[in-house]
C-alpha cells in the first residue's frame, strides 16, 4: 500500500450566490510512496492549490478520496483536523509563516508545545536538527533579525521536528534568492535521503528538477508525469521545461 493514495479526486466550488459551479479538480489520481520526493507543477488555475488544501485536510473533496497510511482524510472530524495535521504532516510555506514575536527557537517548538510535549524532549529533538540546518547559533534571534534563507531553514526545522509522515511544501523557494534556493534544495535532498517523504508544489523548474518525480497539472487533472530515473538535475530540468512548453501550447497528454 502506498503511503499517500489520491483516487478520483474531485472538487467543485459554487459561486457566491450558487448560480455557477467551478470544477477545480476532476478525477485526480496518483500515489506517493514512502520516502519519495515528488513535485507538482502547473500554471495558475490548474488546481495545484486546491489539491494541496485537500492533501492537508484543510478542505474536503466533492468526490474521490485522499488516504494517508490507509486513513481517509475526509473521515477526520473538523475538531480533530488540527491535531491530525500537527501529528502527521509538516508544512513549509513560501512566506515562512513564522511569528515575529517568537524567537526562531520558539517558532520551531510551537507544534510540539501544542502537542503537549515536555520541554526536555523538545530540546533533545531540536539540537541535532538545528546543527544539521546550520541555525544553532540563530535560535535566540527573531525572524526579523535573520535572512530569508535562514527563516526558511527555521521553517523546515519546525516542519520536521514533529517527525511527520509527509512534508507538504508550498512554493518553498518562491521568496528566496538563488543562493538560498540552492541551500534549501540541498537541504530537502538531504532530508529525503534519510527517508522523509516530501511533496512540493512549485512554479520553479529548478526546484522541481531536484525532485525524483514531477506531476504536471492542467485544467484540474494530472496531465503528465516525469520520473528522474538516471537523469541529472540538468537533464530533468530540460525535460520539465519541454513539458511546460507543451502545456502552454495546448499539447496533448503524452
Amino acid at each position: 500500500m502506498s503511503m499517500l493514495e489520491v483516487a478520483g479526486l474531485k472538487k467543485v466550488y459554487s459561486t457566491r450566490f450558487g448560480g455557477n459551479q467551478v470544477e477545480a479538480l476532476r478525477n485526480v489520481t496518483f500515489t506517493v510512496e514512502e520516502g519519495e520526493y515528488a513535485a507538482i507543477m502547473g500554471e495558475s488555475g490548474s488546481g495545484k492549490t486546491t489539491l494541496l488544501n485537500l492533501l492537508a485536510a484543510l478542505d474536503r473533496p466533492t468526490g474521490g478520496s485522499v488516504k494517508l497510511d490507509g486513513r481517509d482524510l475526509s473521515e477526520v472530524r473538523e475538531a480533530a483536523a488540527a491535531a491530525f495535521r500537527r501529528d502527521h504532516l509538516g508544512f513549509v510555506f513560501q512566506e515562512f509563516n513564522l511569528l515575529d514575536t517568537f524567537t526562531l527557537e520558539d517558532n520551531i517548538y510551537l507544534p510540539l508545545v501544542l502537542a503537549g510535549k515536555p520541554y526536555r524532549e523538545m530540546q533533545k529533538r531540536l539540537k541535532p536538527i538545528a546543527q544539521e540546518l546550520g541555525i544553532a547559533g540563530l535560535l535566540k534571534k527573531y525572524p526579523y533579525e535573520v535572512s530569508g534563507g535562514q527563516k526558511q531553514r527555521a521553517a523546515v526545522a519546525r516542519a520536521i521536528i514533529t517527525e511527520p509522515r509527509l512534508i507538504l511544501a508550498d512554493e518553498p523557494t518562491g521568496a528566496l534568492d538563488s543562493r538560498s534556493t540552492d541551500e534549501l534544495l540541498r537541504l530537502f535532498a538531504k532530508i529525503n535521503g534519510r527517508g522523509q517523504t516530501i511533496l512540493m508544489v512549485t512554479h520553479s523548474v529548478k526546484a522541481a528538477s531536484a525532485a525524483n518525480r514531477v506531476l504536471f497539472m492542467k485544467d484540474g487533472e494530472v496531465f503528465h508525469q516525469l520520473y528522474r530515473g538516471k537523469d541529472t538535475d540538468e537533464a530533468l530540468y530540460q525535460k520539465i521545461s519541454d513539458t511546460l512548453t507543451l502545456l502552454a501550447t495546448g499539447g496533448d497528454r503524452r
